[in-house]
């Protein structure tokens, strides 16, 4: 999908001659947590509304310049790409560069956020599960063969948390009998965190569980 559909261009972008005290106004109509700068058509970064509170009004943005962010992404990123780039910014707006490094204009988090809603992941109905092993003992493949050999499709999967080695991975799948799915996993070494009513596994653990406290307190 071309990230040219999704470049807005309804706010200019700053010049390092502006006065804070102007760009501290523009931040009270908009939403944004930052805006972009740029030094005789050469795109410099961006300043945050955090950081230009704290600034004298009467001065400019050059005065400031070391202040500004240099991210930004480019009119060929894949939309993916650029949803990481707003997590690793903190940001809710990002500017885009060409490949001659031209500000084009930038584009928005919600508007990238729809893009994902619109995937299989999130749109399709279907199962989520969340499975846990070692870094080094997991396998997308044997994931996949472990999903596919009980008769379902994956729709998504993403490595949700990395902690000591050990590796959560959140997997979405067609609708099918997930209970199957969950002893495999366990069969060859996964441990299920996600919960599941299907899960007779856990129900049989509890059923004992409350078995042993009524013996234990006859």
């Amino acid at each position: 999908m071309k990230m040219d559909n999704f470049i807005i261009n309804d706010v200019s972008i700053r010049h390092f001659s502006d006065k804070i005290g102007e760009v501290q106004d523009l931040f009270n109509q908009l939403t944004y947590s930052h805006l972009p700068v740029e030094n005789h058509g050469i795109y410099m970064g961006c300043i945050s509304e955090n950081d230009i509170r704290c600034f004298e009004a009467e001065k400019s943005l050059e005065d400031y310049q070391y202040a500004l962010e240099g991210f930004f992404v480019r009119n060929t990123d894949f939309w993916l790409d650029i949803l990481e780039r707003f997590a690793q910014n903190n940001t809710n707006i990002l500017p885009v560069l060409d490949e001659e490094n031209h500000y084009l204009g930038y584009v928005e988090l919600n508007e990238i956020i729809a893009l994902f809603n619109e995937t299989p992941f999130l749109s399709e109905a279907g199962n989520i599960i969340v499975i846990q092993k070692g870094s080094k003992d997991y396998s997308f493949s044997e994931i996949a063969q472990i999903i596919e050999s009980n008769s379902a499709n994956i729709l998504g999967s993403f490595i949700s948390k990395i902690e000591n080695d050990v590796v959560q991975i959140t997997i979405k799948l067609s609708p099918s009998g997930i209970n199957e799915i969950i002893q495999s996993f366990r069969r060859y070494g996964y441990k299920i965190i996600s919960e599941h009513r299907e899960d007779n596994f856990n129900k049989n653990l509890r059923d004992r569980s409350k078995y042993l406290d009524k013996y234990l307190n006859i």
